[in-house]
């Protein structure tokens, strides 16, 4: 590595991630929200690890992470954080300077437990193919988080006052009946919103979502997200989300899922792999979205 890196015209600010090949696992979106956490951090390095469940002794029949009398269920089990080698993110100066991967403040980026099964030997390949199979090579992926956008996605974006300069926003009921259906499924649901206003409080209290995250812009958006699902054990992959604009493309980029509204603008509707759909924001986009996570098909109204 320090080879290589002495014939690049790196400086010494420039970030280096080393990507192993043992662990086939990794997708676009983990690589990028691991760099923004990186940077979000203003640590020296950054290694990847994942939660193991299991209750570890030394010889001398010591406990290493848990008192035997008082054993908790392994549902209730906290775990150990274990280095699972998936890759490592440092400075390029920092690299030459310690002659390590990984050195100074390191920051953690924690991975589902399926990152722990590397490819070191023969026999890890049958165990590796069957994870790819089930985890990343399904039609219908898995969704353990929906969000959404609200103007131009749970509303048509207009602006409206009263008489006595009261803003009001039109919300649809089949979208209302869509988290409904997600919070059915055992799917938590969230909505993360650049405003900040009592009447999207209101309505996120009226449909019983789980996080109602408002005031976020841009990058804002993806980092109120990763602290979700930092919170309930769950991958940016395992996400899906609807934006319309500009202030959502990050976002967007990153999660597992990902849709918009037939009126979106150009910059969104250009991100690989998204969804437009065929309604516009307010006219039950959401719902159109749900359901066609849920039975992984367009189903009418």
């Amino acid at each position: 590595m320090l080879e290589y890196l002495a014939k690049t015209n790196l400086n010494d600010d420039d970030i280096f991630m080393l990507c192993q090949a043992t662990s086939p696992y990794t997708q676009t979106s983990e690589y990028t929200a691991a760099i923004h956490q990186f940077l979000n951090s203003k640590k020296d390095a950054q290694l990847t690890c994942s939660v193991e469940k299991k209750f570890y002794w030394n010889k001398d029949g010591k406990p290493l992470n848990y008192d035997p009398l008082k054993r908790p269920r392994r549902q209730d089990f906290s775990g150990t954080l274990t280095e699972n080698g998936a890759f490592y993110m440092s400075y390029a100066g920092k690299i030459k300077q310690s002659g390590c991967r990984i050195s100074g403040d390191i920051d953690v980026f924690i991975l589902p437990d399926y990152f722990l099964f590397e490819i070191d030997e023969p026999q890890d390949w049958m165990i590796a193919e069957m994870l790819m199979k089930r985890l990343l090579t399904t039609g219908k992926p898995t969704i353990k988080l929906f969000a959404s956008d609200v103007d131009g996605v749970l509303t048509d974006a207009g602006m409206y006052y009263s008489e006595t300069g009261d803003e009001l926003k039109k919300f649809n009921t089949r979208d209302g009946k869509g988290f409904e259906l997600l919070r059915n499924a055992g799917i938590k649901t969230a909505i993360i919103t650049s405003e900040n206003t009592q009447i999207v409080e209101r309505r996120a209290k009226k449909l019983k979502i789980d996080y109602l995250v408002q005031g976020q812009h841009h990058q804002d958006k993806l980092t109120a997200v990763i602290n979700i699902c930092k919170k309930e054990g769950i991958d940016l992959s395992e996400v899906a989300y609807i934006g319309d604009d500009i202030n959502c493309y990050e976002l967007l980029s990153s999660v597992g899922t990902a849709a918009c509204p037939a009126d979106a603008s150009k910059k969104i509707k250009s991100i690989p792999n998204i969804q437009i759909l065929n309604l516009n924001g307010g006219q039950g986009v959401v719902r159109e979205f749900i359901e066609n996570i849920l039975y992984n098909e367009e189903v009418p109204f």
